[in-house]
């Protein structure tokens, strides 16, 4: 695992994105799409291959793959496209994988559109302790929760439900200084 300089801490331009991709820190089981890569996160998108859960976990210290052995309902096959029933609990395996450099971290968040079709959607990764969260140096697959609020929805292989944005450093924190204002008026 390399360790890469940033010059500013915060979250990455489209174009420190678009180095970790060239340099393999991001990977995809097919090439990216010319639109994936937004001016500060990257889009994720579904892969062919998911499963339908009896609820919600976290891996914990597991894989994602070992916590769905004890907990699947049965494997889907995306390929041809799929409806998602509502208030039922899916995990997709996504295209894309990480082998963040030290320095990196990452967290996902619903794309405007998942939200406004009420799907809740969180990421998974192997033996990750919080929903959305990528540590440093992770170096694995990622996985997606996706769970139909209101209706069922049709998803296949490249549908893109949750974005991911990488961060480095710290940025400076923001402090509180108490500071007075004289309203009594002076000579002058």
């Amino acid at each position: 695992m390399q360790s890469i300089e940033f010059p500013t801490p915060g979250i990455l331009p489209c174009q420190s994105i678009e180095a970790l991709i060239a340099g393999g820190a991001i990977a995809s089981d097919t090439p990216f799409d010319a639109d994936q890569v937004q001016p500060a996160s990257l889009d994720l998108r579904l892969s062919d291959q998911a499963w339908r859960v009896r609820a919600s976990f976290l891996p914990g210290k597991r894989t994602v793959e070992d916590r769905i052995a004890d907990v699947s309902m049965h494997t889907i096959d995306l390929s041809g496209g799929v409806v998602l029933e509502r208030g039922c609990v899916y995990i997709a395996r996504l295209q894309e994988r990480l082998s963040l450099p030290r320095g990196l971290i990452a967290r996902a968040n619903p794309k405007s559109s998942t939200g406004r079709v009420d799907v809740f959607v969180r990421l998974l990764t192997d033996r990750g302790a919080s929903f959305d969260d990528v540590a440093e140096g992770y170096e694995g697959a990622l996985y997606l929760e996706i769970s139909p609020q209101t209706f069922p929805i049709l998803v296949r292989p490249g549908t893109r439900l949750n974005q991911l944005r990488l961060k480095a450093g710290e940025p400076p924190k923001l402090e509180t200084r108490s500071v007075g204002v004289e309203l009594q008026g002076g000579e002058g």
